[in-house]
């Protein structure tokens, strides 16, 4: 057999690769609103695939991004020292407790670079988020996938799944796709007896959705008693900074510190850090967008029951849907129709969609298009 140039040197290439790169399947994120207009010949199209914040930021966002923006030929602040200082106040944590990130997900790529070694075990729940999947086979660890029970976390399988050579569990709090999250008193019982050299890693990308719920966990406040906690949060949900990517983690001193050794000089943009720090000085604008998005969510879930669907609600800007056909099918349908949503069949969930929480417009859109998608057998 023969290769040309280019297939030889792809070959080659291949055989040279860090050999964990190879088992992983990319991340395919949800599909851009202009590539379906392309596609489709649409004029109209909404994305309801990613959780974003329809919203947008506030409006002392984007004057803060304008201003800050007459400096984007200075490097940013390698250490992010004002919105340490905010954030190190606003959760009663030192500012050496900190670690900021290119999204959350960039920290749960420094917990993982930090601790694990090749052929040590990570534990993680089935289906979760897929970063934490990828990220933990690009560093050669030995993944523990323990199945979804009824959509929700079994933790305490989880923690029988815990070995010596355990390093690290997630836990998404809430989780994606499911957007259940583990109560208080499951936390505890599955912190109870579990090993002090095992780190812990909740992950609360969607916090300021669930924080209000009465059996949701304090996960801050364990750190008032553990080391090995690791609590990650996000700008990109709520607080609609999903294209300027920041995000951070809170864990121990010592944590922090292994954590901090190898992150990327300068991983935050000067421009995140701007609007991350007018977005937290702006709740009236966030409270607003939380209860509407909170009455919309309701609104549709309604409507769903009413289709004869079956609806896992959570409390997040999303949904899990469970569709009475191929979920790959109503997915290109939909899109069809203008409507971009998440199949779920990546995941391995068969059957299922997610689908954003977006405007009522939008909601509107999608619940029209769904019910004539259905209509259609």
């Amino acid at each position: 057999m023969s290769f040309g140039p280019g297939a030889w040197c792809l070959v080659f290439m291949k055989s040279r690769a860090n050999k964990n790169i190879l088992k992983i399947k990319p991340y395919v994120p949800g599909k851009p609103i202009e590539d379906v207009k392309r596609d489709f010949g649409l004029k109209n199209v909404i994305k309801l695939a990613s959780n974003e914040n329809p919203y947008g930021p506030s409006p002392k966002v984007l004057k803060a991004i304008a201003q800050e923006a007459k400096s984007l030929n200075r490097y940013p602040d390698g250490s992010c020292f004002l919105l340490r200082q905010e954030l190190s106040k606003r959760f009663k944590v030192s500012p050496e407790q900190l670690v900021f990130g290119c999204g959350s997900d960039e920290t749960i790529v420094l917990a993982l670079r930090a601790f694990v070694n090749e052929g040590d075990e990570v534990v993680m729940a089935k289906p979760s988020f897929l970063v934490y999947s990828i990220a933990s086979t690009a560093v050669g660890a030995t993944l523990r996938e323990v199945p979804l029970k009824g959509l929700r976390y079994d933790l305490p399988a989880m923690k029988q799944a815990v070995s010596s050579k355990t390093k690290i569990v997630f836990i998404g709090n809430p989780d994606n796709p499911s957007g259940q999250y583990p109560t208080k008193i499951e936390i505890s019982e599955f912190l109870n007896g579990f090993p002090d050299e095992v780190l812990v890693f909740f992950d609360e990308a969607y916090f300021e959705f669930a924080s209000s719920q009465k059996d949701y966990a304090d996960t801050l406040a364990l750190l008032k008693t553990r080391k090995n906690i690791i609590v990650a949060r996000t700008f990109s949900k709520i607080y609609g900074l999903a294209g300027l990517r920041i995000g951070y983690a809170i864990a121990s001193s010592e944590v922090a510190d292994l954590m901090n050794r190898v992150r990327e000089p300068f991983n935050v943009t000067s421009l995140a850090q701007v609007a991350a720090m007018a977005a937290l000085k702006d709740s009236a604008y966030y409270k607003r967008i939380l209860k509407e998005l909170d009455r919309e969510r309701e609104r549709v879930c309604k409507a769903l029951g009413e289709l004869g669907v079956e609806v896992s609600q959570g409390c997040t800007n999303f949904i899990q849907v469970k569709v009475p056909r191929d979920s790959r099918e109503i997915a290109l349908a939909l899109m069809k129709k203008g409507v971009i949503i998440r199949d779920m069949s990546v995941w391995g969930l068969e059957n299922y969609i997610r689908v954003t929480i977006g405007r009522p417009t939008e909601n509107g859109k999608f619940l029209k298009a769904l019910r004539e998608v259905l209509q259609k057998a």
